[in-house]
């Protein structure tokens, strides 16, 4: 069940539109922090996927093109057999995909979590760089993804 309190003000809950700015850019952030796991060209429906993101959080397109994106950014990840191009691909979806519902931009952080997992990477320092960009934001923000972080997180294999 989602939690209400990441449900939009428009929608008749209590997220503005400036939290749900913020929750997009972390997003972004957290997804483009693993870009560098992928060795070559990063595929261009990725790369559109996270420019539509960044346009939406600057308010220049609809919600309706970031769901596009992130059907086509998931679309992708299907067609990879590499897993940790799988897993970015997930985290680039899941990120665009904020814009639809807020509580998405946790899914863009597992993914980058399972990502450097995949990789062989370190995923304690990948998890406290990601709270650390979390800290950034405001209180009422962190204490959300805190929060649900733990509780989506039992469900990942990070």
């Amino acid at each position: 069940m989602r939690d209400k309190r990441f449900v939009a003000v428009h929608r008749g809950g209590p997220l503005t539109k400036v939290h749900h700015r913020k929750l997009m850019n972390w997003a972004i952030k957290c997804s483009e922090h693993v870009l560098h796991l992928i060795p070559d060209d990063i595929d261009e429906r990725l790369a559109h996927a996270l420019r539509t993101a960044k346009e939406w959080k600057e308010g220049k397109v609809r919600t309706g093109e970031c769901m596009k994106a992130s059907v086509n950014a998931h679309a992708t990840a299907r067609e990879f057999s590499d897993p940790v191009k799988i897993a970015i691909a997930r985290s680039i979806g899941q990120c665009v995909a904020t814009a639809h519902m807020s509580d998405h931009s946790m899914g863009a952080a597992l993914y980058a979590l399972k990502a450097v997992k995949l990789a062989g990477g370190d995923v304690d320092e990948e998890r406290m760089w990601q709270e650390g960009e979390v800290g950034k934001l405001p209180p009422q923000i962190i204490e959300l993804i805190q929060e649900n972080m733990r509780v989506k997180g039992k469900g990942f294999k990070t």
